[in-house]
């Protein structure tokens, strides 16, 4: 080799070197920066404003009245539901571009894009370009994981840039059998390729700056529908540690963003309490799974809640966040937040657990974009 030869390639080899170091440098000046305006942003906060951020809500088509009361409330973010994509898509995105614009901390705008029966972009072809997304299992008879992924990365790709920032999605839950609720909404796969899926999917969508959210921990298995009622598991704590966590694990591993909770009955974890309002249960994916991220309820609206609440006098938002939530899922915020504004004045909950959640929930609307 020549010394000119040896001189370029030893050139091009350092001048690598040094492009890697700067990068690496720029990204530890800028986690550094986002931990700043965290910690800066979390010190001047008031209390209602924190409050306000553990709250995402559904909202009506009345654009003017849902900037109000975002504005007002300081909500953390609103979730869009089937009905809410109205209009052109040009419409439909100044009207976040608007919700975004009165917030004082920027919000979670978050929908349920799973695919398949659960799919709120196919509710206006106008908006997202098409009328139907396969699910997941459709997706892989397919065309195998390649066009699973496929699917995901279009789906997160339009959320995008619709002004969609958080997925509630994938579905991690295995379900053994085409008559269990959860089935069609499943990957239809063993708990081992559950997990390989959900370690493949979760950077499929996060790649876009749309948040994923792993559903339904602890793992909804064959139990019955709790959108209209109870549904009890009598399954053991080491069987759903050994089969129903693994896709939790692998979603965790992947660097998932958050995790959602469902409001199944552990029968042998906590006999008397949905999962989402049982600090044992919620326990699990902190102090089992050592998951740090956003843990958030699935909607506090749905019949399981409803039945516990009425039965034993309580407040969903107040039991809900005792628990360990983060972010509570839930249409019922003029009630909920003065409720755990009470529920802090009474000792019953401390501001150092709400710091810690509006923390996470800072944590991760700067990872997706959203100086706060």
């Amino acid at each position: 080799m020549g010394k000119w030869r040896r001189f370029t390639l030893g050139a091009s080899l350092g001048a690598v070197v040094l492009t890697a170091g700067i990068l690496m440098t720029q990204r530890v000046q800028a986690k550094s920066t986002a931990t700043s305006r965290i910690d800066y942003r979390l010190k001047h906060m008031t209390e209602n404003e924190k409050i306000g951020q553990l709250f995402v809500t559904g909202v009506s088509n009345d654009s003017a009245a849902t900037r109000a009361n975002i504005k007002k409330y300081h909500l953390g973010g609103i979730i869009l539901m089937g009905n809410n994509f109205v209009g052109s898509r040009s419409s439909f995105k100044a009207r976040l571009r608007g919700y975004q614009k009165v917030a004082k901390v920027p919000i979670f705008i978050s929908t349920d894009q799973e695919g398949g029966t659960v799919s709120r972009l196919s509710a206006n072809k106008a908006i997202s370009g098409h009328s139907y997304y396969y699910s997941p299992r459709q997706a892989y008879q397919h065309g195998g994981m390649k066009e699973v992924l496929k699917i995901y990365r279009l789906q997160a790709r339009n959320m995008r840039d619709l002004g969609i920032n958080w997925d509630f999605a994938p579905v991690a839950d295995v379900a053994t059998h085409s008559s269990n609720f959860i089935y069609p909404r499943t990957f239809s796969k063993s708990y081992k390729a559950t997990a390989n899926y959900i370690k493949q999917v979760v950077p499929a969508i996060q790649r876009y700056q749309v948040g994923a959210s792993l559903k339904h921990f602890p793992g909804y298995g064959s139990a019955a529908d709790t959108h209209t009622g109870t549904a009890v598991v009598n399954r053991s704590l080491s069987s759903f540690k050994s089969k129903d966590f693994l896709p939790f694990k692998a979603g965790i591993n992947a660097g998932v963003d958050s995790i959602m909770v469902t409001h199944i009955i552990l029968k042998k974890v906590d006999p008397y309490r949905p999962a989402s309002l049982s600090k044992k249960d919620v326990s699990l994916l902190r102090n089992t799974l050592g998951f740090k991220g956003v843990i958030v309820t699935d909607s506090l609206q749905m019949g399981a809640v409803g039945n516990y609440v009425t039965k034993h006098h309580v407040y969903r938002d107040v039991l809900a966040f005792k628990a360990g939530n983060d972010v509570l899922l839930t249409s019922d915020y003029k009630k909920g937040i003065p409720e755990i504004k009470r529920a802090i004045a009474k000792k019953q909950i401390s501001m150092k657990q709400v710091d810690a959640s509006v923390r996470r929930i800072l944590v991760m609307k700067e990872k997706l974009g959203m100086r706060v």
